[in-house]
């Protein structure tokens, strides 16, 4: 699939957006310096075309008592379509594992979750993600601190 060419306003659209997804068309219209309509229609376009895939609410954790966010690599019993699909579809059943990426390296996938405290971190870990059958081995590194969590997308110029 060809990637979609964007223009200097469809970045600029972008930018504005992944600072502020609430703006109002009226203020995004003007901070480009086109009139509402066209603004519209252009976020429309990158709506439709799926550049913008949704808008979200970023959350406090602390605020909301989630003060444990940890990186899990790990590794299946064997690597094969079969068991990837097992752990997928078992994975997407806990709400706490809020990110999979499937990687390269010593681990085959690695997963943020993020927990109220350290009980409960580990128990999730035994009773839940150490009991999917696939999984072969897990190593856990505890994030202490976190100095960026940018989920700005640096847009290149085509």
């Amino acid at each position: 699939m060809q990637p979609f060419k964007l223009d200097k306003i469809d970045r600029k659209i972008l930018d504005i957006l992944q600072a502020d997804g609430r703006i109002t068309n009226s203020q995004l219209s003007k901070d480009i310096g086109l009139s509402p309509a066209p603004t519209l229609e252009r976020v429309k376009k990158l709506e439709n075309t799926g550049i913008i895939k949704s808008y979200h609410a970023k959350l406090d954790t602390e605020k909301i008592n989630l003060g444990v966010s940890t990186y899990v690599m790990v590794s299946l019993k064997a690597h094969n379509r079969s068991n990837i699909e097992k752990f997928i579809d078992a994975i997407n059943l806990v709400d706490e594992i809020i990110e999979c990426h499937h990687v390269t390296g010593s681990s085959d996938f690695i997963l943020k979750v993020i927990t109220k405290d350290i009980p409960s971190y580990q128990k999730l870990m035994l009773e839940r993600v150490s009991e999917i059958e696939v999984v072969d081995s897990m190593q856990s590194m505890v994030i202490l601190s976190t100095f960026k969590d940018s989920k700005v997308m640096p847009l290149p110029i085509n």
